[in-house]
């Protein structure tokens, strides 16, 4: 059985964390605005305008909202293309043997379209996608489903066909909104409320995806460790 697998990108197919952090600390600390490792980590799969509105305060402008975030963008994609990135364990081999099986596949992300670009252009993954849905594309972040809609609206399929995978608990959110299954991954995978949760993607077995479409959304398999 094939249908959709709709993947997040920050963190499922690539751990860009560092990159994030850094160019967050160093674009606020030139703004005078502090935050801690916490705040940062509590952001995850949040679009800039939810994120900021939140770190700025009540009094910050949409102007100022907007140019921040754009200068943290700039200085993420700088450290991507002089440092360089690499996929996660397991995710280049899921994605081309994915494509193989004959599953549609896009992304389906919270961040700006030219981070997404940037950072398929590093990992050099972009002919395995059929679509890709950012920031722009919607006009609701995670934990709206939109993103999850929309992407496999532009691969012609339901959503009881499609599969997301995600590290965020807001993704999983999204994608029990969309009405999709879900696969979560990363160190707090279990905690997600996933279909199914694993460490690593190399984790999974060979029929995840499969199996998950096969079955009732909703009805969470046990974690996965090594």
């Amino acid at each position: 059985m094939s249908g959709a697998v709709l993947w997040d990108l920050d963190g499922t197919l690539v751990d860009s964390e560092e990159y994030h952090w850094r160019a967050w600390k160093e674009t606020l600390d030139r703004a005078g605005v502090g935050i801690t490792h916490q705040d940062f980590l509590a952001s995850f799969g949040q679009r800039n305008d939810a994120i900021l509105a939140k770190w700025l305060g009540k009094n910050a402008g949409a102007g100022k909202i907007e140019q921040i975030g754009n200068d943290k963008e700039e200085r993420y994609r700088e450290l991507v293309r002089h440092e360089g990135l690499l996929p996660l364990p397991g995710a280049a081999e899921w994605v081309e043997r994915l494509h193989h099986e004959g599953w549609r596949q896009a992304i389906a992300s919270s961040a700006p379209r030219s981070n997404v670009e940037t950072v398929l252009d590093a990992l050099r993954m972009r002919p395995w996608f059929q679509a890709t849905v950012s920031a722009e594309d919607v006009r609701e972040g995670k934990p709206a489903p939109d993103v999850f809609l929309s992407a496999a609206a532009h691969l012609s399929t339901e959503p009881h066909g499609c599969v997301v995978v995600e590290d965020a608990r807001a993704g999983i959110e999204a994608a029990q909104r969309a009405g999709m299954r879900s696969i979560a991954v990363g160190r707090n995978a279990s905690e997600l409320g996933a279909d199914l949760a694993a460490a690593k993607l190399s984790d999974l077995p060979s029929d995840a995806f499969s199996t998950l479409l096969a079955g009732p959304a909703g009805n969470q398999r046990p974690v996965l460790r090594k």
